[in-house]
């Protein structure tokens, strides 16, 4: 396949596996608080959050041994490949065990990050079947990575999703047969391990040399710049886990158990959306790898034309996305779970005002591993690491809830925003960013002006009915955002290019049948 061919084939596969998975986990999630409560969720959220961290362990592994194999995979260096696998599951082993060690260690603490510690049976057992089902992926995650850098993800997705419709389902089943939160537990840690062991057999029968005990050893050189990644990435996996893994904690520490559940909610929905989106860049990822390995010279030119044409459809799915949030946000919470557990507005805004920043920065970092460029802005993460903590703290002291994702904020546009797309366009483009923050600038502005106009003309929407009054304003969120990014970017480069694309897959569809 084409890598065009390969990155739509993992897109599709990815869109339809992440849309049976939204609706199974809304509707899992009204079960859970049917038969349990808030505290029983903020739990789940604060120790997936502690496991998150103890992830730190990975040091970048992941990234930095994903780079090294796109230029085998892409020259059909099975010596190479088999090299680096070996490497690539010694590590993930150790990875593995060390996890567990900690998480193990850390037993006799959790406790300290909660204001009130919940009245809850079993609470060290709960905890240690969180890390069990942290530690059990990382036996198996060197195979799941071969099949997606070899541009087949769509296989590693069906597994991702089948095995997690079919433990909702489960899950369900259990909470309502029993109440019982350890077997809801206990169900994760098996579907888990099903799901991996899966891949693996998967991947040991599409590359059968990953059987063979005897592999050469790397080069010197291709250690080297092994472990230079890896220490980049150490830098990036600390930020990135203390922006996204931190704001649980502070809340249990700040503003209490029942605000981490009620933020639960708002978090399942936005992280629902940055799953479905994030298929589009898992999907080019490794195609994008794969250009910048094989390609003669590593045509740059090439390359920033894919990152424009990228960039702008992140601009628009996220911008777009933004304005349904913030119009649908609250009145979704309210007829999903009730009024009691939405936010208020000012809250819901920074909320959304987070989530179209990281959003906007998915094409910058989809680019940055796919080159490898991690090195060069190793040290960003740390500013923004101590940033989103400190002005978090001292925000929720004052400002309750909405304090800690302003932190959020504060860490991302003094830090990510504008050194990101600086070292992309430095390191990978050799040249100046300007043309990019240009970019940046006219797409938010477009955003903000959709946002406004959506708002306007759903403040409009004068039904009784709630649900029927849910429905007009869907519809205007649907059409309004998308009505304005089309009459502001009909004639760009980057949209004609989609509107060929599109033209192009209806014809060979037309074509086989």
């Amino acid at each position: 396949m084409s890598r065009t061919e390969s990155s739509i084939k993992n897109l599709i596969t990815a869109f339809a596996g992440q849309f049976l998975g939204i609706i199974i986990s809304f509707v899992a999630r009204i079960v859970f608080l049917h038969c349990l409560n808030e505290e029983y969720l903020g739990l789940n959220g604060l120790f997936s959050n502690i496991l998150t961290i103890f992830s730190l362990v990975e040091l970048g592994v992941g990234p930095a041994m994903n780079f090294a194999l796109y230029k085998p995979l892409a020259e059909h260096d099975t010596e190479r490949v088999k090299s680096l696998m070996a490497l690539y599951r010694k590590a993930y082993i150790l990875i593995g065990c060390t996890i567990a060690v900690i998480g193990l260690a850390f037993t006799p603490y959790y406790t300290l990050v909660m204001d009130q510690v919940p009245d809850i049976p079993n609470l060290t057992l709960i905890y240690w079947l969180f890390a069990a089902n942290t530690v059990i992926s990382y036996f198996f995650s060197y195979k799941r990575a071969l099949i997606i850098c070899d541009e087949k993800r769509y296989i590693a997705t069906i597994y991702r999703y089948g095995f997690y419709f079919l433990l909702n389902v489960a899950q369900i089943a259990a909470l309502i047969m029993t109440r019982d939160y350890i077997l809801f537990l206990v169900l994760q840690v098996l579907f888990t391990f099903a799901e991996n062991v899966g891949v693996s057999l998967t991947a040991d029968k599409m590359y059968p040399y990953l059987r063979e005990k005897q592999a050469e050893p790397l080069p010197k050189e291709t250690v080297k710049d092994i472990k230079k990644n890896i220490g980049a990435m150490v830098f990036h996996k600390i930020g990135s886990m203390v922006v996204m893994s931190t704001d649980n904690l502070i809340l249990s520490r700040y503003v209490g158990l029942t605000a981490v559940g009620m933020y639960a909610n708002y978090y399942m929905i936005t992280d629902a959306l940055n799953k479905i989106i994030a298929q589009v860049f898992n999907s080019v990822i490794a195609s994008v790898g794969n250009l910048n390995a094989s390609e003669p010279g590593n045509d740059r030119v090439r390359l920033e034309k894919t990152f424009d044409r990228v960039f702008f459809l992140t601009a628009w799915i996220y911008g777009f996305c933004a304005c349904c949030l913030w119009e649908l946000l609250d009145p979704f919470i309210s007829l999903w779970l009730g009024d009691s557990l939405t936010f208020d507005k000012f809250t819901v805004l920074i909320i959304v005002i987070n989530f179209y920043l990281t959003g906007m920065r998915n094409a910058v970092i989809t680019f940055r591993s796919a080159t490898g460029a991690f090195y060069f802005d190793r040290y960003r993460p740390l500013a923004e690491s101590a940033i989103n903590i400190v002005a978090s703290i001292i925000l929720a002291k004052r400002m309750g809830t909405a304090g800690v994702f302003w932190g959020t904020f504060i860490s991302t546009v003094t830090t990510c925003i504008w050194v990101e797309p600086y070292v992309l366009y430095k390191h990978v483009f050799h040249k100046k960013a300007g043309h990019y923050a240009v970019a940046f600038l006219t797409y938010t502005a477009v955003a903000v002006f959709s946002c406004l106009v959506t708002m306007l003309l759903g403040g409009m929407v004068r039904i009784e009915n709630v649900y029927a009054a849910f429905v007009a304003k869907l519809a205007v969120c649907l059409a309004m955002p998308n009505l304005i990014y089309l009459a502001s970017f009909w004639r760009a480069d980057e949209f004609q290019y989609f509107i060929g694309l599109a033209r192009k897959i209806l014809y060979r569809l037309q074509a086989r049948t």
